[in-house]
């Protein structure tokens, strides 16, 4: 690992991309678990580069046919999530976390079947037979992997969500989910319905 020291004046964007493409970013090999969304494995101790650029703003056109029901895209590389209303009057700009690893990555077009405020969270089957000290349910509060409010995917087990977490935006820290800050789901949250379309990337 690269060490740095702070200059007594500011350090500016350039110097902090410079002395952060040194930083190596250290984590645990783990199995292809496709299937799961759980957001408690990560040892957030570890040292992980988090995303510093290539968060800007998308037209939505190259991505969708159209905006019926409102539009979410989450841009993997870039840890961002944009957002897209169905008159083109709201358009929104997250950074999220994303899979730990490709395995972990799935990709394409789903769409949001469900919302929850408050979600529960339980281990999948899998998680379960790994962990069996694990709890079979957390319900809602501050020690739920899935924060405050949920979008359920067409795709078993995958969810974007918030976390009480803040660590885990701008990395790879999931095994599955997207997560957001509680306050960008909650708003989120307010600007989707039941069909809006969504395409990781």
């Amino acid at each position: 690992m690269t060490k740095w020291t702070t200059p007594k004046t500011s350090l500016n964007r350039r110097g902090f991309l410079a002395a952060s493409a040194g930083t190596v970013a250290a984590t645990a090999a783990m199995p292809a678990m496709a299937d799961e969304t759980t957001e408690v494995e990560r040892d957030l101790s570890e040292v992980v580069r988090r995303n510093v650029s290539s968060f800007r703003s998308l037209q939505w056109q190259p991505y969708f046919d159209n905006l019926n029901n409102g539009a979410v895209l989450v841009d993997i590389t870039s840890r961002a999530l944009h957002f897209w209303s169905e008159d083109e009057s709201v358009y929104k700009l997250y950074p999220t976390s994303v899979p730990l690893t490709d395995d972990l990555t799935r990709k394409g077009r789903t769409r949001v079947t469900q919302k929850v405020d408050g979600p529960s969270w339980r281990p999948t089957p899998s998680m379960k037979e790994r962990n069996p000290e694990w709890p079979d349910f957390i319900g809602p509060g501050p020690e739920n992997p899935l924060g405050t409010h949920a979008l359920y995917l067409s795709w078993t087990y995958y969810r974007i969500h918030g976390t009480h977490d803040t660590r885990k935006i701008g990395r790879r820290s999931s095994n599955g989910c997207i997560g957001l800050y509680n306050e960008h789901i909650q708003e989120l949250f307010a600007l989707t319905n039941v069909g809006t379309q969504v395409l990781l990337i």
